[in-house]
């Protein structure tokens, strides 16, 4: 059974009570019910987990070195800052997708959030899709996770 970590950062615990439109009034639990709904109906195990510290968000990076098929980061702000989160996940083997619950790219007046540091470390990213941005980069990760199983038979 593939396993896929969802790391979720700064902010997220209080999205529901956030003013954002990506947010469209839904709570991390509620991303979380969607997701693990998915990871059922796919028999994918996927491990779900929100901290409003980087260096936590570390620690969980360095426990995924051990046997997770993929990675999705949703840094939030440390998305701009953090190095020490790039580092970690620069060590990974596995895939790994950077998500946005909103497009960071779109907005002219937020010029801060068109930078990403994690995106060095990435496979790829998922932009601007709301909650199914977690989806897609599910269906990603799964998909991948099966191709390399493939290749190992």
């Amino acid at each position: 059974m593939p396993r896929i970590m969802i790391l979720n950062g700064p902010n997220l615990d209080i999205m529901g009570r956030r003013k954002n439109a990506a947010y469209n009034g839904i709570s991390l639990a509620d991303v979380d019910t969607m997701v693990q709904d998915w990871a059922k109906e796919h028999q994918v195990e996927v491990d779900f987990r929100q901290s409003n510290h980087e260096g936590v968000l570390v620690d969980w990076i360095h426990e995924a070195l051990d046997g997770v098929d993929g990675l999705i980061i949703n840094a939030t702000a440390l998305t701009h800052t953090s190095l020490m989160i790039t580092d970690a996940l620069a060590a990974l083997e596995c895939p790994t997708i950077e998500l946005h619950f909103s497009n960071v790219h779109r907005d002219p007046t937020r010029a801060d959030r068109h930078i990403s540091v994690v995106r060095r470390a990435v496979t790829g990213v998922i932009a601007g899709f709301g909650p199914r941005g977690y989806l897609a980069a599910l269906d990603l990760l799964n998909d991948m996770a099966a191709e390399a199983a493939q290749k190992e038979t």
